[in-house]
């Protein structure tokens, strides 16, 4: 059946012990990259292949709607694949009844027969006996560089600029597909108030990767409701939050700390308010720039100055408007001060374009994104337009993909190379990766 010599049959046999996994054999099937036209069953029938069936990646049968034909006999119905025969019942699929319209069964080892519930034995391929060396060979190579940063560091740089740049473009909205089903969650728990979600991502970001979720916390420890009755005081919203964070648990001989202090518990026993523990919050190896004491003072200050804000980012496409609108300024306690009791030197604290575009990326464009396909409106090209209107992000990441050979020159790029980082490249995802597929393809050539 084989027509490799003996040596080649042994290092077939050896590079299919390292790292080979499923998806593997659907990669082989999906492209055909074996002998389509030797095909026997492990009972020696001889099989044609007329359709491959479509890859299903959610539960249930690998391949939809294949079409074989056996000893003459046409088979419509799916394809499993394991790398063991006997893992068909390693996974239960004998008591599934998913898997009752398998009409093939394809593994790359053979180690016992499996059957129907009728005990009538399902028709087998042993894959392994049919695909050529040097498409395992490529496969080996790419997933034994343990030592890389990612498995294809050495020849990404190669890649066709255009194909790049098509695979950037889809994993840009893969990502924020993600960031809208998040969205979506927060709509729902706020009972379908825009102002309030965009309220709790805003104090996310404001914490930053830290303090983030802490944040975000913070902006759910009370009714939104509060905030906006707050916002008749100067002031009074800073005293909120800061109340809310657990700052005003501390006794400091300051005159703003013991005001601000006496206005919180006023709040509190107003709105029933339970305040959180300031340990939550991060100070340690922060910049004192971005220390929470100063991020939620900035918050304040949009609160303050600014309401229905919502209603203005939705119809804001300009990045010039929106650092306009996030220029923002801790208030005058702050100036000498980065946590409370404790003078410093004085410096008005304020707000970066930069960070303001981290906000645009994580924030605005997601829940502008969002907005649009709630109400069933296609999703417009002033969005892509704003993204391409940013600089890309500073990080360790994006700096390893720049020595790579990669060039980034927007934040939409930038989110595309994130998104493939952290949902291919990390958990190894290089066969559902056109870049991995691409490469993979170069190397049978």
């Amino acid at each position: 059946m084989k027509s490799y010599k003996s040596d080649q049959i042994d290092k077939l046999r050896m590079l299919s012990k390292t790292s080979l996994k499923e998806d593997f054999l659907h990669y082989i099937w999906k492209f055909k990259l074996f002998q389509v036209d030797q095909l026997k069953t492990v009972r020696h029938k001889k099989i044609r292949l007329l359709k491959a069936g479509q890859h299903n990646k959610a539960s249930g049968p690998d391949f939809f709607n294949g079409l074989i034909e056996i000893e003459g006999l046409q088979w419509a119905g799916n394809i499993e694949m394991h790398l063991k025969s006997s893992d068909w019942y390693a996974h239960h699929h004998e008591i599934d009844p998913n898997y009752d319209s398998v009409i093939l069964h394809v593994v790359w080892e053979y180690d016992v027969p499996v059957f129907y519930s009728n005990q009538k034995e399902i028709p087998t391929i042993q894959l392994v006996d049919y695909v050529n060396l040097s498409v395992l060979e490529s496969y080996y190579k790419l997933f034994s560089a343990k030592q890389k940063w990612i498995l294809c560091e050495d020849t990404i740089g190669e890649i066709d600029p255009f194909i790049l740049e098509a695979w950037l473009n889809r994993l840009y909205f893969e990502r924020l597909e993600k960031k809208a089903q998040k969205i979506l969650h927060l709509l729902k728990q706020t009972n379908n108030d825009w102002e309030a979600v965009l309220f709790q991502l805003l104090s996310k970001s404001f914490g930053m990767k830290l303090n983030g979720e802490t944040f975000l916390d913070l902006a759910k420890s009370f009714d939104f409701s509060v905030l906006r009755k707050c916002q008749q005081k100067k002031g009074l919203i800073e005293v909120l939050l800061m109340g809310q964070a657990g700052f005003f648990n501390d006794s400091f001989e300051d005159i703003t700390y013991i005001t601000m202090k006496k206005e919180y518990v006023y709040l509190q026993n107003k709105f029933n308010l339970t305040p959180m523990f300031k340990g939550q919050f991060q100070f340690f190896r922060l910049r004192p720039s971005n220390f929470p004491t100063l991020r939620i003072s900035q918050l304040s200050n949009l609160y303050e100055n600014h309401q229905n804000i919502f209603s203005k980012i939705i119809k804001m496409n300009d990045i010039h408007k929106m650092h306009q609108l996030f220029s923002l300024k801790a208030s005058v306690y702050w100036e000498n001060h980065y946590v409370f009791g404790k003078e410093s030197e004085k410096r008005v604290k304020g707000t970066s374009n930069s960070f303001t575009d981290l906000i645009v990326l994580n924030v605005i464009i997601p829940l502008k994104y969002t907005y649009q396909k709630y109400h069933n409106k296609t999703v417009t090209s002033d969005l892509e337009s704003l993204i391409r209107s940013i600089k890309p992000e500073s990080n360790s990441v994006l700096d390893k993909y720049d020595k790579l050979g990669i060039q980034v020159k927007s934040a939409f790029d930038s989110q595309g190379l994130l998104e493939l980082q952290s949902s291919y490249c990390k958990p190894k995802r290089c066969l559902d990766c056109t870049i991995g597929l691409q490469i993979l393809k170069k190397k049978q050539l």
